[in-house]
């Protein structure tokens, strides 16, 4: 036999005794709507719908409940009922398993926890290095701006003496309700941005804002390893999160210098080293460089070609991750003098002649020239007078 249901007592309609737990409505409250659902049954059930829905919302919430069991129907018949939601995961939370169950919750994260306070804002700076400071790790100190407390208004926005006015839209709750068919959805106000409040009379110092900016100094420790475009970050140095919420974080980005002669590649280091053409050709013995000042010495072997690299292993950049130093990549070439002259050059030229060498004749200097154009010129006058 199909069941009246009375507008007069909301625990009739859900079918449950007058001290039921929260538990207990709520599953009578799951079953009936289902049962009752307008998409599931036909036209009559959308006044049943709306009567559980009404006496949900009252019985789901204990404040209500206490003063619907004091003061009676009377006191909650306005028209418009139903169940005002905090958020669209409420709406799921209570209607996803009337309707199959899974959809709603799978797409929708039924039983996700309320948003609390919010996480601050990151900021981030800029450090810059040189490459023997990346390479051994260094301490820079690095200023930057972040947010703090306005303490002329004391954070509250409003000129000193002054106070938020409540929000007309919303009444001061912070909240709107929204109407979406049989449901009310309840929503963040957008005037107040869910403060319940709007500054009417702003702080001259933060024009409202309750916060200013200030200049952080902090002293940041370098990793060794380091390389152009990382960053290290500087966990709760950001921005102060909104309504108590953990603060930012900070994000110094790294920028390194070019070196004069060493030149990076990952964790390797690449140096062009010039030697001249006899030790290219006898094999030498001579002193590198390496990131660290230190001196190595390094063996050339005879024969050595142009362009020809050496490695000294280890002697690279550090890896930050700790996966060990890369190489030292020598590359070699030929220095080539752009003048020689006295015994040098007699001894390039004779050199020449045991390889069969065609090279350039003996250049005269100028006073060689300067003195041969006079005996030229002396000759043609004497040979004028004959």
């Amino acid at each position: 036999m199909r069941k009246e249901w009375i507008d007069t007592d909301y625990y009739a309609i859900l079918g449950v005794s007058k001290d039921a737990s929260q538990q207990e409505i709520k599953k009578a409250f799951r079953k009936l709507a289902r049962d009752s659902h307008p998409d599931a049954n036909n036209a009559n059930s959308d006044t049943q719908f709306k009567q559980i829905n009404k006496a949900y919302e009252v019985l789901s919430d204990a404040q209500k409940r206490a003063r619907y069991d004091r003061f009676g129907h009377s006191d909650f018949a306005q028209a418009g009922g139903g169940r005002q939601f905090t958020d669209v995961n409420d709406i799921f939370e209570a209607f996803g398993d009337i309707f199959g169950g899974g959809i709603f919750g799978d797409m929708f994260g039924r039983g996700r926890r309320r948003q609390g306070p919010r996480r601050g804002r990151d900021v981030k700076c800029q450090v810059t290095l040189t490459l023997e400071e990346a390479a051994l790790g260094t301490e820079k100190t690095v200023e930057f701006h972040r947010s703090k407390s306005c303490t002329t208004c004391e954070g509250a926005g409003s000129k000193p003496g002054s106070k938020p006015q409540p929000c007309v839209r919303c009444a001061g709750s912070g909240q709107i309700v929204q109407q979406a068919g049989i449901l009310h959805v309840q929503t963040t106000c957008p005037s107040c941005s869910g403060h319940g409040a709007r500054i009417t009379d702003p702080c001259h110092e933060c024009r409202g804002s309750g916060q200013v900016q200030d200049v952080v100094s902090l002293d940041v420790s370098i990793p060794a390893g380091v390389e152009d475009g990382m960053r290290v970050r500087l966990p709760g140095e950001g921005e102060s999160g909104p309504d108590g919420g953990a603060a930012g974080d900070c994000y110094c980005f790294i920028s390194i210098t070019e070196h004069e002669i060493f030149h990076r590649d990952g964790r390797h280091l690449i140096l062009k080293m010039p030697i001249t053409y006899t030790q290219a050709t006898l094999g030498a013995k001579i002193e590198v460089p390496t990131i660290g000042g230190r001196v190595h010495e390094l063996t050339i072997p005879a024969g050595t070609q142009l362009g020809e690299v050496f490695q000294l292993t280890g002697r690279g950049m550090p890896d930050p991750r700790g996966a060990g130093a890369g190489d030292l990549l020598i590359q070699v070439y030929i220095d080539i003098p752009k003048s020689v002259n006295g015994r040098h050059e007699d001894l390039l030229r004779e050199l020449a002649e045991v390889e069969h060498a065609n090279v350039s004749p003996h250049r005269k200097t100028f006073l060689e020239k300067l003195k041969d154009y006079f005996v030229a010129a002396d000759d043609a006058v004497s040979n004028a007078k004959e």
